[in-house]
């Protein structure tokens, strides 16, 4: 019901960096969160950013002072400012929005992910 759309993601030096943005679209009568997670191979999913339809921010303490997540409510629109990366953030980056969509039928939640964009570092 709400598609995502990232994009940013790509081949980084290290010390590097890169700026990730993520568009939801659809019936969309508010979003309340929208993050982003990273996937490694041969690892789980992860949190790497979060920030709220309030302005709360929750981060990796991994990425922290690194990285730096903003939001545009107005465009649904959520990015990640990459910097000072290293070889450990190679990973897909996904896109993730939660909060309510209208329809037919109502008002319903929605949790949705994007397909995911990759970071890569160049060696």
């Amino acid at each position: 019901q709400v598609q995502l759309v990232e994009s940013g993601g790509g081949l980084v030096q290290a010390g590097g960096s890169l700026r990730l943005s993520c568009a939801a679209s659809g019936s969309i009568r508010n979003i309340n969160a929208m993050g982003w997670y990273r996937q490694a191979p041969g690892k789980q999913r992860e949190l790497v950013a979060l920030i709220t339809s309030g302005g709360s921010i929750n981060y990796a303490d991994s990425v922290k002072g690194r990285f730096t997540i903003s939001r545009d409510n107005a465009k649904n629109t959520v990015y990640l400012q990459m910097n000072s990366l290293k070889p450990e953030d190679t990973a897909v980056y996904y896109c993730n929005a939660q909060g309510v969509v209208v329809t037919d039928r109502g008002l319903v939640d929605f949790d949705s992910w994007g397909q995911g964009t990759q970071v890569t570092f160049s060696s």
